[in-house]
């Protein structure tokens, strides 16, 4: 398992009984998840700034006992990221996906540092969220970086993200579409990427109502995206949070897809718990790397 556990401003207090007890730069929030299922380790939580609360009718929202900071940021090591509390529990970011950006700005790094030294680097991130792997790839100084989202909110979120890291100067294109329509429409163009990462949701709609679901629509999309790989890939990953099938399904459609010679590795993401030895799983992931 890759454990996400180098933030100075993100915490996991405690977690048991369906919540977690978050410290997300020192403001202290308790949020469900569905996943821990064991027993809490602290006997009470104390001071809360935020606790989240579900509804029955889908979603749910927050209860504020101390309001957020209006321009509210944490980092992760050099990154910065754009905090927001939304309807849906979610907070602007994945924290356990920080093992995904260090691998990916270490990978386009070292091939700057090496073999494509002299050749541009493109990037292409779907299901691009927040823009938390956007980030890293201008950061490791790509020469493009393609965010595709479907939403238009969430695509202004990422946008800001980039402008809080200073990297307004790099070549980052922003696209709000349904990802297979890009995916193919950039067969068509020829165009190839060095690096794509993707972070598909189990269910989804498109901006004109395109369906996406994971265990039909997954496989035919990794496949199309193979056709946008250039004669020398630096690396192809997925992240993904399903119990439809295990990490071992996805390096299978990535090794039984990609013929380039290279390293496929798979596996669960996790953050450990403070002051404990428990760890919250958190997705799993697979990816190639040459």
């Amino acid at each position: 398992m890759l454990l996400a556990d180098k933030w100075k401003d993100y915490k996991i207090i405690d977690c048991g009984e369906g919540e977690k007890l978050e410290n997300i730069g020192g403001f202290l929030v308790s949020r469900p998840d569905s996943q821990v299922i064991w027993s809490k380790q602290l006997k009470k939580w104390n001071n809360l700034d935020a606790i989240y609360h579900r509804s029955d009718k889908g979603g749910g929202y927050w209860q504020y006992i101390n309001k957020p900071k209006d321009n509210f940021i944490i980092k992760y090591q050099d990154l910065s990221f754009k905090i927001e509390f939304t309807n849906f529990k979610h907070i602007g970011i994945f924290p356990e996906q920080a093992v995904n950006w260090q691998f990916i700005i270490d990978k386009i790094k070292e091939k700057k540092s090496s073999s494509h030294k002299n050749k541009e680097i493109k990037a292409l991130n779907l299901f691009a969220y927040t823009g938390g792997a956007t980030v890293a790839c201008a950061y490791a100084d790509c020469d493009e970086v393609v965010h595709v989202d479907a939403s238009k909110k969430i695509v202004g979120h990422a946008q800001k993200n980039i402008e809080i890291n200073n990297l307004q100067n790099k070549k980052v294109r922003f696209i709000i579409e349904d990802v297979i329509k890009f995916v193919l429409r950039e067969i068509r163009r020829e165009r190839k990427y060095d690096v794509i990462i993707m972070d598909p949701p189990v269910y989804g709609r498109g901006p004109n109502g395109e369906l996406w679901q994971i265990e039909t629509s997954l496989k035919r999309l990794v496949e199309e995206c193979i056709k946008l790989l250039s004669d020398e890939p630096i690396l192809f990953l997925i992240n993904c949070y399903t119990a439809s099938f295990s990490n071992i399904s996805l390096k299978n459609i990535l090794s039984t897809s990609i013929k380039h010679k290279g390293t496929f590795e798979s596996g669960e993401i996790g953050i450990p718990i403070e002051n404990s030895d428990i760890i919250l799983p958190c997705g799993i992931y697979a990816r190639f790397y040459s």
